[in-house]
């Protein structure tokens, strides 16, 4: 009696990079749950990245513990996608909404009547004193304030109905560091409801990385879109070709950042001469770096999956 079931804050999925090591990333993720009670997972496919796992989490920091044990304690480096919920779509033509557990299952927009998203009823607890930052925290989400209820003279209940994809992605951490650590916060899945949403792609080197793909509302798909770009040209390695990294929806690109090439310095043994020397050799190396750029595959380091989740 008196026991609860410890609510996830932030959830995103792991997928083996090989598709062989699926059982051996469920027995280390059973290994790990056995002394974390706060941390889930649950079976989930992708018709681009296989079988992998939907993993629930108390917070971003909870989230890179898992990751790191599993990096040292199984040798298993997981392809971390974005947190995501379950949509339902309804299809022109069918009364049956679709449910839509990822990004990579959203279908083409042309049979797309309505996409619904689900809303949950939130509950911050904290000191009153930190009435303002949490309320300036919650300004940047979609979610509409309907009550505040006082504890007593110190605590504050604020209620919010909020899109649940605000709530399990930064939401959690966002209000720790509004509040000095003292706000904590319940969710409840209430119903769903229709948005104006679209399916944002992540390209990298002209590559669809599926892993990155995301749900985002119209209205903030530019913004989304340049903030993980510029994230990824932070986390990716520079290659002996540039590295184009777009933001794209439908076959719109609507953010852009370029990682530039490796230079070598072939002009470095030559000693006076003929300047068309200089310029055969630079000519010769531009040639090599177009060719590797045609044939050239960027590998993208895990750390660039977790950057990407951080807001």
């Amino acid at each position: 009696p008196g026991y609860k079931k410890v609510t996830p804050m932030v959830y995103a999925s792991f997928y083996p990079i090989e598709g062989d090591d699926y059982n051996f990333m469920r027995d280390a993720l059973d290994k790990l749950k056995l002394n974390d009670a706060a941390f889930e997972f649950e079976p989930e496919s992708s018709q681009a990245l296989g079988r992998g796992f939907r993993c629930g989490f108390l917070g971003m920091l909870h989230l890179e513990i898992i990751q790191s044990r599993l990096e040292r304690e199984f040798d298993i480096s997981p392809t971390i996608t974005t947190p995501s919920v379950v949509y339902e779509v309804e299809m022109k033509g069918k009364k049956e909404k679709a449910k839509i557990y990822s990004a990579t299952e959203m279908p083409d927009p042309s049979v797309v009547e309505k996409i619904y998203e689900p809303y949950a009823k939130l509950d911050i607890i904290s000191p009153a004193q930190y009435l303002g930052s949490i309320m300036e925290v919650m300004n940047n989400t979609r979610a509409q304030y309907l009550n505040t209820e006082y504890i007593d003279s110190e605590r504050i209940v604020l209620t919010f109905d909020c899109p649940l994809t605000d709530v399990i992605t930064n939401l959690h951490d966002d209000l720790k560091s509004a509040s000095s650590g003292y706000a904590s916060m319940n969710y409840e899945v209430k119903d769903y409801r229709p948005y104006d949403l679209v399916k944002m792609d992540i390209m990298v080197a002209g590559e669809k990385v599926d892993a990155f793909s995301r749900i985002v509302p119209r209205e903030k798909a530019n913004k989304e879109g340049k903030k993980i770009v510029e994230k990824l040209k932070e986390s990716v390695p520079k290659q002996n070709f540039l590295i184009a990294l777009q933001a794209a929806i439908g076959g719109k690109v609507i953010a852009r950042e370029s990682i530039q090439a490796f230079r070598k310095d072939v002009t470095s043994g030559l000693y006076g001469g003929d300047v068309t020397r200089k310029r055969k050799l630079l000519e010769k190396q531009k040639k090599g770096k177009k060719k590797m750029k045609s044939i050239g595959k960027v590998d993208i380091p895990s750390d660039a999956f977790l950057a990407v989740l951080k807001k």
